[in-house]
């Protein structure tokens, strides 16, 4: 027969284990959540730079096009981001941009601008992170090795845009 002391040490000893399984289990997924929450950020890192490529060549196209089809001999880029979304320089106003895209980086609506005097040449992202990509072909070629956003400029190549 087993005295009640010998069982009560046996159950304590059990109970302790079981402490311990829980402190495990509890830290085995902590380490789970923590690595799904890496995965997590990184494909939203992801996409943001996806949709700042896109931004970005819908300001690169719109910058051209100000550009090519300036009226008369000498040609313009614009003064100002607002000239995109209304070009007042004909009597019918044209629209190369349908709104003023905020930056995905950053998520505001200030843009880094590459100017020539008061003209606008070129747009970048004001975020200084570290870019995933950095190989890039077709007309984003120009970034390759470029490792932060802030120095993927998106303005019109020579001879791109053509009316």
């Amino acid at each position: 027969m087993h005295s009640g002391k010998a069982q009560h040490s046996l159950i304590s000893r059990q109970r302790g284990f079981g402490y311990l399984l829980v402190l495990f289990a509890l830290a085995a997924m902590g380490l789970t959540l923590a690595g799904a929450g890496q995965v997590w950020h990184t494909l939203a890192q992801r996409e943001k730079e996806t949709q700042l490529l896109f931004v970005g060549n819908q300001f690169r196209q719109a910058i051209g096009a100000y550009y090519a089809f300036s009226p008369g001999e000498v040609k313009q880029y614009p003064a100002k981001l607002e000239d995109l979304l209304e070009d007042k320089r004909f009597p019918m106003p044209r629209r190369y941009l349908r709104q003023l895209y905020r930056d995905p980086m950053t998520g505001g609506t200030q843009w880094g601008l590459v100017k020539a005097g008061d003209r606008i040449l070129g747009v970048h992202s004001l975020s200084e992170g570290v870019a995933f990509r950095t190989v890039f072909e077709g007309r984003d070629a120009s970034f390759t090795g470029m490792t932060h956003y802030n120095q993927w400029v998106f303005g019109p190549a020579a001879g791109e845009f053509v009316p």
